[in-house]
């Protein structure tokens, strides 16, 4: 997490630029200072957080909002190779999707996500979708340090 006062980092891996424009809209007329990073495909979401090529000089996202249903690499296997990182695992990722199929929630959470939100289809309850997750996210719950590393994570 950064340090007080500093705008927290947010990763939206999202192709749908209407879906956004929306999340960045909701997020600019929310309470918390953030800096909202968007990636469109999978494989430049897993750039973005490794920091390589043209992301190598991008901050670590303290969120991340998912879509599964991605081009390139799907949401599934960023979020397995999010999880699987040592450096990346204890970066909450929230499942932001238009899936609502059971299967979707419950891969989700076998690859660790730390929520499944479905998106609405409604403009004004996107918009209140998105501010419950700022609220709960950025508000209430206390994100671990950048970078944070216990001697059992050093030792693999």
């Amino acid at each position: 997490m950064n340090a007080p006062g500093q705008p927290i980092e947010i990763l939206l891996v999202e192709d749908n630029p209407g879906d956004v424009r929306l999340t960045r809209e909701s997020l600019a007329e929310g309470r918390v200072r953030n800096n909202l990073h968007v990636v469109a495909d999978g494989e430049a979401a897993l750039a973005f957080l490794r920091r390589t090529g043209r992301f190598a000089a991008v901050p670590r996202p303290d969120l991340i909002l998912l879509d599964l249903n991605l081009p390139r690499r799907d949401g599934r296997e960023v979020l397995a190779d999010i999880k699987a990182d040592p450096d990346l695992r204890r970066i909450p990722v929230v499942i932001l999707t238009t899936s609502q199929a059971e299967q979707d929630i419950v891969q989700s959470y076998d690859l660790h996500a730390n929520c499944f939100v479905t998106k609405p289809v409604g403009l004004d309850q996107f918009l209140k979708v998105i501010r419950s997750i700022e609220a709960f996210w950025l508000e209430i719950v206390k994100l671990p340090p950048d970078g944070a590393r216990t001697d059992e994570d050093a030792a693999r």
